[in-house]
């Protein structure tokens, strides 16, 4: 509901990505903002492809002032209650992103699977990935967002995507335990959506890496993107 309570999901997806020997070095802001805040950051972004009219995340590379979702308490004779509140925050560029701004609001899952996105829209403009197709970025980035789903909902512990190529993961199931059915569920819709999402960019992107990118955190497949600019055959 608000940007402080994010930032351990935020530090959690940051794990996964440097268990996939991914590690974001920047320190990148993240920023709960609502609807509106969202749609005037869009504008202002002179580069990018925005999955509308639902688009719930955003990577930024432009200077501008955006508005963030927070709590504070408010008093008055006799209570006290927290309300939300947005208050504007300024975000300059000091290299290829400016931050990462996520719609509040939303479960934790569908929160984390954008986040996870989004971060890898910024891995790879801090990689110095350039020219990208749509349907190749943003299929890579729906590929980290199904990962990371997997690596929430599997069951018992200790098992993680992330784990299985680095030991240095520690988000996932194996600090939380098993999910319960409900949240199995909720993150198995979430997927479903991915998979199936009929747009030519994002869902043709995601399931076009099933041919021949099954193992998209491999450094071979990353290097044949970056040079090639398409998924290896």
């Amino acid at each position: 509901m608000e940007t402080l309570e994010c930032q351990p999901l935020y530090l959690d997806i940051r794990e996964f990505y440097e268990g996939l020997n991914m590690k974001v070095d920047q320190q990148i802001p993240l920023l709960l903002v609502e609807r509106q805040a969202l749609n005037e950051a869009m504008e202002g972004e002179k580069r990018g492809h925005h999955h509308l009219p639902e688009t719930r995340g955003l990577c930024m590379s432009e200077e501008q002032i955006v508005s963030t979702v927070s709590r504070r308490p408010r008093f008055g004779p006799g209570f006290s209650i927290i309300e939300l509140v947005t208050e504007p925050f300024r975000l300059t560029r000091q290299c290829e992103v400016t931050a990462i701004l996520i719609l509040f609001g939303l479960p934790r899952l569908l929160t984390g699977s954008i986040l996870a996105h989004e971060m890898m829209h910024a891995w790879l403009r801090l990689k110095g990935y350039r020219g990208l197709s749509p349907e190749i970025e943003e299929g890579i980035c729906q590929v980290l967002a199904h990962m990371w789903l997997d690596s929430e909902i599997m069951s018992g512990s200790g098992s993680n995507i992330a784990s299985s190529s680095s030991s240095s993961s520690s988000s996932g199931p194996s600090k939380k335990g098993a999910r319960s059915q409900f949240e199995r569920k909720l993150g198995d819709f979430f997927k479903h959506q991915i998979e199936s999402d009929s747009s030519p960019a994002y869902g043709d992107g995601f399931r076009s890496r099933q041919r021949g990118c099954a193992q998209i955190w491999s450094r071979s497949t990353l290097d044949h993107i970056r040079f090639t600019g398409s998924f290896p055959l």
